[in-house]
């Protein structure tokens, strides 16, 4: 990017513009369908390990290594599809879109996500989010350790980073500081998990969900903040 923004929205994508819960959840039951209960623990046992040493949900890794260990590999290549295949489209929050299309009149809009190199981009562009923030994407293994290189890439005067995860948006002010504004969508299981609530301070701005952003006003994120906002 040649130069600066006065202000870049950065958005996670699972659980804050898409309802990646759902995702997970229909893969599950498309697994006990295909392969039976027993099968599925065995698969979330290779995902949870998978995700506990890459630090990013990888699915397709998972299905990889679930082809060696059930009865049918061949069948289990249907798997992947299921996911590659998946109405990603259908499953984005209320406003999702909206709320992007509202705050490119503000400033410039990317994608910060973490994930792999097949299923993610495949589901930021499947789901119309790639399209929405002008193929303005960035997949990280672990983006909150990556802001040197999307200042460099975008820089700005002002980040706001929109997140379902405390603990991101908690480790993102600790670097930005001032720099940047941090807003919390109550959404899924990582932003209901009282456990974190405990852990990290809250937000400055805090939103029931993604919609709510639709109708917001520059100040709102450019104005110094030290206390939380929330919508009812």
């Amino acid at each position: 990017m040649s130069g600066a923004s006065s202000m870049v929205f950065l958005f996670d994508v699972d659980n804050t513009l898409l309802d990646n819960d759902r995702v997970h959840d229909d893969l599950g039951r498309h697994i006990v369908e295909e392969f039976g209960a027993d099968a599925a623990g065995t698969y979330w046992g290779i995902y949870e390990d998978l995700r506990q040493k890459l630090g990013y949900a990888d699915y397709l890794g998972a299905i990889q290594l679930f082809r060696l260990e059930c009865a049918d590999e061949v069948r289990a290549q249907g798997l992947a599809a299921f996911l590659l295949d998946y109405p990603f489209a259908a499953h984005l929050y209320p406003g999702a879109l909206d709320a992007i299309a509202h705050l490119s009149t503000l400033g410039t809009c990317v994608v910060l996500s973490d994930g792999d190199v097949v299923l993610q981009p495949r589901k930021i562009a499947a789901s119309g989010i790639a399209a929405a923030v002008a193929q303005r994407v960035l997949i990280y293994v672990h983006k909150e350790r990556m802001l040197d290189d999307v200042a460099r890439r975008f820089p700005a005067a002002r980040y706001v980073m929109v997140e379902d995860k405390l603990r991101v948006l908690d480790g993102m002010k600790r670097k930005w500081r001032e720099r940047l504004t941090t807003v919390f969508v109550r959404q899924g299981h990582y932003a209901n998990d009282p456990a974190a609530r405990r852990e990290y301070p809250p937000a400055q701005l805090e939103f029931n969900g993604i919609g709510d952003l639709r109708e917001l006003t520059a100040d709102v994120f450019s104005s110094p903040l030290s206390t939380t906002t929330v919508t009812e």
